[in-house]
């Protein structure tokens, strides 16, 4: 005799039915759950041909000034367990963004921590709110949860309409989503409007602003998130080290979040999620601050050269504040990404929407230029 989940006794299967299951009872929400879309990577060219990969927003330098030597010098004990609370990491962090040590959550990247909010917050019943489009992990983490999406389509200027948002707040609202810079359209909240906003927020509705993109941000109007949740106990702010820094492959995220949300973190984490060699690189990373200002002010540069060049070309290009641009195609979608994969530059469509284009290294940068010039100059006759 066997005992079920519930601990009713049963008995057992005979043999012969058990070989006509299918296998383990798995959640039946899965089954609609769509799967995440890596950037697709760039294949080598017959011809010998230069590759680019704009596909998934990574930086195109190689690790800061004192990050591979921190990261090999770890690599000599991964016979060992990392220190689970990351301390030096977040000690570090407390210093450089002047918050308690106590107000950090460390992840496995930034998409780890809000994993992990929703595991904290929000289950069947609940709702999460956030902008559409905007971050695709949204939707699968939170129909993972158990919760239900509510979808607020962005305004024709590819931004997020807080209006709308905060009128979708209802009783079941668990946690908002905030996607500044908002990927994939690179829009950027401002200060004062999200504070309007946050101003009609429940405050038992937490929200979450993605900040993935910060330091990438020129306009002065935009958002602060740490500096906004420093008297709002209902707000964190998710940072990572994937893009500017440039740790992608390493995945460490951060929250910045008042202690009951903080301390709900570190008790949703996996165990020792973010390696030793992570840790140490995101430290010698935050220390390599001047050379990271200045990558970032050159990928910015190129943000603005590309930016110029599509709209002199007749493109309607959102303003960016990220490390990407958008193009909204529509049904030209899938043929532009074509284009672009012809030419030897992986881009990011989304299907029957538009396609997001990383800024890289100025030569791939020029290649994309060229290539959306010739599908202009093709389109119109």
């Amino acid at each position: 005799m066997t005992v079920s989940s519930q601990g009713t006794p049963r008995d057992a299967a005979p043999e012969s039915a058990a070989a006509e299951v299918a296998g383990p009872r798995l959640r039946a929400v899965l089954e609609d759950i769509p799967a995440y879309v890596p950037g697709r990577p760039a294949a080598d060219r017959a011809d010998g041909r230069a590759v680019y990969k704009l596909s998934s927003n990574e930086n195109p330098y190689p690790p800061l000034p004192g990050v591979l030597e921190a990261v090999v010098g770890a690599a000599g004990a991964f016979n060992r367990y990392p220190d689970m609370t990351a301390g030096a990491l977040l000690a570090e962090l407390a210093a450089h963004f002047e918050v308690p040590v106590s107000h950090l959550a460390t992840g496995t990247g930034s998409v780890g921590v809000a994993q992990q909010l929703l595991q904290a917050t929000a289950g069947p019943g609940d709702e999460v709110i956030y902008a559409w489009r905007s971050f695709e992990a949204y939707p699968i983490i939170t129909r993972i949860s158990g919760a239900t999406s509510v979808q607020v389509p962005l305004t024709d200027g590819e931004e997020h309409d807080l209006d709308a948002m905060a009128e979708a707040i209802t009783d079941r609202t668990r946690l908002i989503f905030l996607c500044t810079p908002n990927n994939p359209t690179g829009t950027a909240l401002g200060h004062a409007e999200l504070t309007r906003f946050l101003d009609r927020v429940p405050r038992d509705v937490l929200v979450v602003i993605d900040e993935a993109y910060r330091e990438f941000v020129r306009d002065d109007a935009a958002a602060d998130g740490i500096a906004l949740y420093r008297d709002r106990p209902n707000v964190c702010v998710l940072r990572t080290f994937s893009k500017a820094y440039g740790l992608a492959g390493l995945r460490v995220g951060f929250a910045v979040a008042h202690e009951p949300v903080a301390a709900a973190l570190r008790k949703t984490a996996v165990p020792f999620g973010v390696s030793q060699i992570a840790q140490n690189a995101a430290i010698a990373s935050l220390r390599a601050e001047p050379a990271l200002l200045e990558r970032v002010a050159a990928l910015v540069a190129e943000r603005t050269r590309v930016t110029r060049g599509l709209r002199d070309q007749g493109w309607t290009v959102p303003e960016s504040q990220a490390n990407f641009v958008w193009l909204r195609l529509g049904a030209d979608t899938a043929r532009f990404a074509a284009a672009c994969e012809e030419a030897g530059v992986m881009v990011r469509p989304f299907g029957g929407e538009g396609v997001r284009i990383t800024v890289a290294e100025p030569e791939a940068n020029d290649v994309v230029l060229a290539t959306a010039a010739a599908f202009r100059d093709l389109a119109s006759t």
